[in-house]
C-alpha cells in the first residue's frame, strides 16, 4: 500500500516507519495521522511482528505540527487536532511489541511528543530536542506535558516546556530523554541492531515485560507488585519459558 506521508515496511518480524515529508521537515497534519494510523492498523494484525522503528526523513525526525494547518483552526477543531495526536500517539506507545525512535535530527513540539511515545530512543549526534509551543502561545498538544514529565522530571520538564529551550542529544540523554547516542551515519544499523537484538528475545516474554512495565508505572507499588508475581508465574505455563530454561542449562541457544 502507498502512504502519501510515510514510509512503511516489515523485514524479518521488524517493521520500519519513516515520516516521509522533507520539505516540511516532516511536520505533523491529519494527512500524517492518517497515514499513521493505517500503518498501525498493519502493525496490531501482525501476530509475528517483534519490534517498530520510527525515524524521519531528511535533516529533520519532526519538526512539529503543521502550523500552516494549525492557524487557521478554531478552538472545536484544535480539540479535534490534539485529541487525534493523543489518540495516534496513545497506540504507538501501547503497541505489544517494542518501538525505537531512531531521532536523526530535529524532534520539536510534536516531534519530541512523538519520539516520547516510543519506548526507546537513539539519537544521533544531530539531534535536537525542544517543546517550543510557548513561543507560539500555546502549550503541548500531544501529551507532551505528560509524558515529558514522567520521562525526564519534573523539574527539566518544566525547563524545557517554559523556557522553549532547544537542547542538543548529549543533554537530551544526561536528562534520560534518549538512552544511546551514535553518529548520524551509524544511526539506523544501531536501531535495527537493537531491534534484531530485542527479536531474538522470548517474543511473549518482551511483550509481557513491557505491559507490567507500563501498567506498574501507573500504579501504586504494592499493586504494581503484586501483578509482576502473577504474570512471572504465568509465564511458567507457556513452551516458551520451558524451552527457554531448557536451552539455558543445555548451554544453547533456544529455538523460539
Amino acid at each position: 500500500m502507498e502512504y502519501s506521508t510515510l514510509k512503511f515496511g516489515i523485514s524479518e518480524n521488524i517493521a520500519e516507519i519513516v515520516i516521509n515529508r522533507p520539505e516540511a521537515l516532516n511536520a505533523l497534519n491529519l494527512a500524517v495521522y492518517k497515514d499513521l494510523n493505517a500503518v498501525l492498523d498493519v502493525i496490531e494484525a501482525n501476530a509475528d511482528l517483534r519490534a517498530v522503528i520510527i525515524t524521519g526523513e531528511g535533516k529533520a525526525f519532526v519538526a512539529g505540527a503543521d502550523i500552516d494547518q494549525m492557524s487557521d483552526m478554531g478552538p472545536d477543531q484544535a480539540k479535534v487536532f490534539s485529541k487525534t495526536g493523543h489518540d495516534t500517539f496513545n497506540r504507538i506507545s501501547n503497541l505489544k511489541v517494542p518501538v525505537i525512535g531512531a531521532i536523526n535530527g530535529f524532534a520539536l513540539g510534536g516531534g519530541c511528543e512523538l519520539a516520547m511515545a516510543c519506548d526507546i530512543r537513539i539519537g544521533s549526534n544531530y539531534a535536537k530536542f525542544g517543546q517550543p509551543e510557548v513561543n507560539l502561545g500555546l502549550i503541548p498538544g500531544f501529551n507532551g506535558t505528560q509524558r515529558l514529565s514522567r520521562i525526564v522530571g519534573l523539574p527539566n520538564a518544566l525547563y524545557l516546556l517554559t523556557t522553549a529551550d532547544m537542547i542538543d542529544v548529549n543533554d537530551a540523554l544526561r536528562m534520560g530523554l534518549v538512552q544511546k547516542v551514535c553518529d548520524a551515519a551509524e544511526l539506523m544499523d544501531e536501531a535495527r541492531k537493537m531491534a534484531s537484538k530485542i527479536a531474538s528475545k522470548g517474543k511473549l516474554a518482551v511483550e509481557k515485560v513491557k505491559e507490567v512495565t507500563l501498567k506498574g508505572f501507573f500504579m501504586n507499588f504494592d499493586d504494581a507488585a503484586a501483578m509482576e508475581v502473577n504474570e512471572f508465574g504465568n509465564l511458567f505455563g507457556k513452551p516458551e519459558s520451558k524451552e527457554g530454561m531448557t536451552a539455558f542449562l543445555e548451554k544453547r541457544k533456544p529455538e523460539w
